[in-house]
């Protein structure tokens, strides 16, 4: 359900065209572009940025269809953009919580202190929003059985059409580096949000408390608490 915090991110949308090619790959004369697309990592999906590159150790793109390259990339910007959105959380909502009563104590177990009446909100705000999503991106699934978790014909990952601050750049070179650099900051988000709650579950306590000194920031608040304890 957390995937409709997506809306609240940025949603650059690239030409339906794909600009730019793989490294090493040429247009060929007589060629389709759905043909030259096909020849493309990622059928020309930006991503495939430096250094990792064209990464996919365990070949999964191996004989797998466009639509379903670009279902996996609107899972990817989905999860990105929450994946942005709970690291910053993290590390703001220790301080300021207009919300709630910041009772102290990992974030799973704030969840379940939270009023009721924050409860049905948050339900009803992300119900609202995954549905705007949904109509967006996705086929209908009454209309055949083919549209069942696939996307629309035409619609490209991630345009939600959700640009209230003109940030679009319409130069197509200059929205593809800022789709490349909104995947590689969701990709960071997505880690840094699994760190947080990974750290939170080993310790019992928040990252504000272990790492707010600066030392502790430096060397991992966990340790350098373990240390002072064996002294």
């Amino acid at each position: 359900m957390l995937s409709a915090a997506s809306l609240a991110a940025t949603t650059f949308a690239a030409p339906t065209a794909p600009v730019g090619r793989a490294m090493g790959v040429k247009m060929v004369a007589g060629l389709g572009s759905d043909a030259a697309a096909k020849s493309e990592f990622c059928y020309g999906l930006p991503g495939a940025i430096a250094p990792a590159g064209e990464f996919d150790p365990a070949n999964l793109l191996d004989g797998v269809s466009k639509e379903e390259v670009y279902r996996w990339r609107e899972a990817e910007l989905t999860h990105g953009r929450v994946g942005m959105l709970a690291a910053a959380g993290f590390l703001v909502q220790e301080n300021f919580h207009p919300l709630f009563s910041g009772d102290g104590g990992p974030a799973i177990q704030q969840i379940p202190a939270l009023p009721p009446a924050l409860w049905f909100a948050m339900t009803l705000g992300i119900g609202i929003c995954e549905t705007l999503r949904i109509q967006k991106g996705w086929a209908n699934p009454y209309e055949k059985m083919d549209n069942v978790q696939s996307l629309k014909d035409g619609y490209y990952p991630g345009d939600l059409g959700f640009d209230p601050l003109g940030l679009k750049p319409t130069d197509p070179a200059e929205l593809r580096e800022m789709q490349e650099k909104e995947l590689s900051h969701g990709r960071l988000g997505m880690l840094a949000a699994a760190g947080f709650m990974a750290q939170e579950a080993v310790t019992g306590a928040t990252w504000g408390e272990l790492d707010l000194k600066f030392e502790d920031v430096l060397l991992g608040g966990w340790f350098a608490k373990e240390a002072a304890a064996g002294l």
